[in-house]
């Protein structure tokens, strides 16, 4: 009732008023969500996870190795919202939910008697204070690369909005404030060095060689203890070294971290591989930065790839349109550009932008995304890969005046994949 409230002030307030007044707005709204549900993160653990990129990996990763353990979790996610035994999936196309939404989540999470809370927090939720009046136990930080600068203005603005749940770790409540972070990233130094913290835990993925890294999945060592893992690729890598990290320090043996790491078999939308009997390879990701597109092509290395991509809309990012196309231009062998989450924008300005960096002269363009899936299948072969990203468990492609078309990527490619071979045999 009370968010309704506010709300509707915000509606009826002249909008070159609000703007001025809109970092009071979004902070009194988080403090008094945090009021109305009697400050629950009092009572939790509290983990936050940020990062450009791996979070709902990292995510999902800890809870596995947390539940393996015998602690009862809740999770918010971009994939889903879990409290104990009761998830739901994350329609809301937004990782950060509302304050009083993740106020009454945390409540939630002390009600049903949970352990742990991890919370997946991003740069524009800091940015609205959604992270405020959360007493956080640690922070638990994956990498960066420049994303959102549109939004945020610079890649310096975007860094210090991250940076900005560090420090709300630091002036938590909590007697134990933990930052544990991937010192090869070149800004978690920075994460490392927030004042206030009571322990400071990097890792490298020096702490784990010799490793192995495969297609099928990756081998390395912790703490001494060898480890076989069904992730694919070196940013999985650095996944499962953060949550092994975390879990050691919360003294977490050995055993049970290998045990849990090992049985783990990945996270829908992020390189997940959908089989139908085909003789080739077929990977559903999220990918949608440039960092995290060229890794994913990396992972599957001389294989001939075929890939569909895209890029958002609405003016976010539209620097990355071209990078994109120069990254999938050096990698693949057949390119289809698609609709994404277009929005406002024009969905074939977008493609077009895309083509713009690349130099090959016959790229196929097909905006109806269903028909782009359909025809990187029909072009595969034995052996081939075929690397659908963008969207991995987004379950809208956004269009213009906030129409949500709802989408399923992984179930689109079994229906064409279904149908390839149904007519194949025929």
């Amino acid at each position: 009732m009370l968010e309704k409230i506010l709300s509707f002030w915000r509606k009826i307030i002249p909008i070159k008023l609000f703007r001025v007044a809109q970092p009071v707005y979004h902070y009194l709204l988080a403090f008094f969500a945090a009021l109305w549900y009697r400050f629950p993160s009092k009572k939790i653990f509290v983990l936050a996870v940020t990062g450009t990129k791996g979070k709902t990996t990292t995510i999902e990763l800890l809870n596995a190795i947390l539940e393996e353990a015998g602690y009862r979790t809740a999770l918010s996610s971009t994939l889903r919202f879990k409290i104990g035994g009761t998830e739901e999936r994350n329609l809301r196309k937004m990782t950060s939910p509302g304050r009083f939404f993740i106020q009454r989540f945390l409540r939630g999470a002390v009600k049903e008697k949970c352990d742990y809370a991890i919370v997946e927090t991003t740069s524009e939720g800091a940015r609205q204070f959604r992270h405020r009046f959360i007493d956080f136990d640690a922070l638990l930080f994956t990498n960066l690369s420049p994303e959102h600068i549109e939004s945020h203005g610079s890649y310096e603005a975007y860094r210090d909005a991250k940076l900005s749940i560090a420090r709300a770790v630091a002036i938590s409540s909590k007697r134990k404030k933990i930052i544990i972070a991937n010192k090869d990233d070149e800004e978690g130094g920075r994460f490392l060095s927030v004042r206030g913290i009571t322990e400071s835990i990097p890792y490298s993925i020096a702490d784990v060689k010799p490793y192995t890294l495969k297609k099928e999945g990756v081998v390395f060592v912790f703490k001494g203890e060898n480890i076989t893992t069904k992730l694919s690729g070196e940013f999985n890598l650095y996944n499962l070294l953060a949550a092994a990290t975390f879990a050691d320090s919360q003294n977490i043996g050995i055993p049970i971290i290998k045990r849990a790491l090992e049985r783990f078999i990945g996270v829908p939308g992020r390189m997940q591989k959908i089989e139908a009997g085909q003789d080739f390879t077929v990977i559903v990701d999220y990918a949608h930065t440039p960092d995290s597109l060229e890794k994913v092509y990396e992972t599957y290395g001389l294989s001939r790839k075929i890939c569909v991509l895209g890029a958002a809309g609405g003016g976010r990012d539209s620097w990355k349109r071209p990078v994109l196309g120069q990254i999938a231009n050096a990698h693949c062998s057949e390119i289809i550009l698609t609709d994404e989450d277009p929005y406002d924008d024009a969905p074939e300005a977008i493609i077009d932008e895309i083509a713009n960096g690349i130099s090959r002269p016959i790229v196929k363009k097909i905006a109806n995304r269903r028909e782009a899936i359909r025809h990187a299948i029909s072009l595969a072969k034995t052996g081939d890969t075929v690397i659908i990203t963008g969207k991995g468990t987004d379950p809208f492609i956004m269009r213009a005046n906030g129409v949500k078309e709802p989408w399923n990527d992984a179930a689109i490619v079994e229906e064409e994949l279904t149908s390839r071979i149904k007519h194949a045999t025929l």
